[in-house]
């Protein structure tokens, strides 16, 4: 499939602001910056001084981001989109770990509206293409705000993966490489499935990852960070965003946090 624009030219942020205020009135604020230690850590200062919902900033180059479970998360300059975005939700806080499925949702959405890449959702904040991650989503509540970022595989080839498992929109053979356009929709359709969230709750969203799971109806292996592990096959989504495992003994478990490999079909 032919790349229809060069892969690592500069963010602008006037043009980025000018086409997002065309598809969203959501948005209140866009900052590009060419490196930062992590987006996430940025905005969680900003939000601790009174930042405005709608706040996103944009790195062209992270020194120290990371994922879940303090994973370092790297990427090449200007191949990929590092974002960060400040959310001050009305809806319950009980409710708030559903943000991390609504990202992955407005992210599948996107790449296939602009890139013509179908994706697929592993819980609780993968994207995958191929069965390989080509996006990681990390939210962070802060006071009253929730810090949601997302870190986007756009043109790594593949000596430059930061693990064998992931994959990039280059190698995935989209049909755009141009990180603006990619950006624009991404935010736009977060905004247009956050309005829907604040206003009816959790159940819609849980229904498109549903939809586009790649975990549910899997065997798979829980790890926790205190050593503890659990394995059966994910039977749901709670609407906090919890999973649900049947374990082999028939008892349901409910977990909340945790990481999760998928296990081969057992026969």
């Amino acid at each position: 499939m032919c790349v229809d624009t060069p892969t690592r030219k500069p963010l602008d942020r006037h043009r980025l602001w000018s086409q997002l205020s065309d598809k969203s009135d959501f948005w209140t604020e866009i900052d590009v910056v060419q490196t930062t230690e992590s987006t996430n850590v940025d905005l969680a200062d900003a939000a601790k001084h009174g930042a405005r919902e709608g706040r996103v900033l944009i790195a062209e180059e992270q020194s120290g981001g990371r994922g879940r479970l303090d994973r370092q998360w790297v990427s090449p300059a200007r191949a990929g989109l590092t974002m960060s975005f400040l959310l001050r939700p009305a809806a319950p806080r009980e409710q708030w770990g559903t943000l991390s499925l609504l990202t992955a949702v407005a992210l599948e959405e996107t790449l296939k509206a602009v890139c013509g890449v179908s994706a697929k959702l592993k819980w609780p904040n993968d994207v995958l293409i191929d069965g390989r991650k080509v996006c990681g989503i990390l939210a962070q509540v802060e006071g009253g705000a929730v810090i949601v970022g997302a870190g986007l595989n756009v043109s790594l080839a593949e000596e430059e993966l930061p693990v064998p498992e992931a994959t990039s929109l280059l190698l995935a053979g989209a049909s755009t490489l141009d990180r603006e356009a990619i950006a624009v929709g991404f935010l736009a359709h977060v905004a247009a499935v956050y309005q829907s969230w604040n206003e009816r709750g959790p159940a819609s969203v849980i229904e498109r990852w549903r939809r586009h799971s790649a975990t549910l109806g899997r065997h798979v292996e829980v790890s926790f960070p205190n050593g503890r592990k659990v394995t059966g096959r994910a039977i749901g989504i709670d609407n906090a965003g919890c999973l649900q495992v049947s374990q082999p003994d028939g008892a349901v478990a409910t977990v909340a946090a945790g990481d999760i490999v998928h296990l081969r079909p057992q026969g």
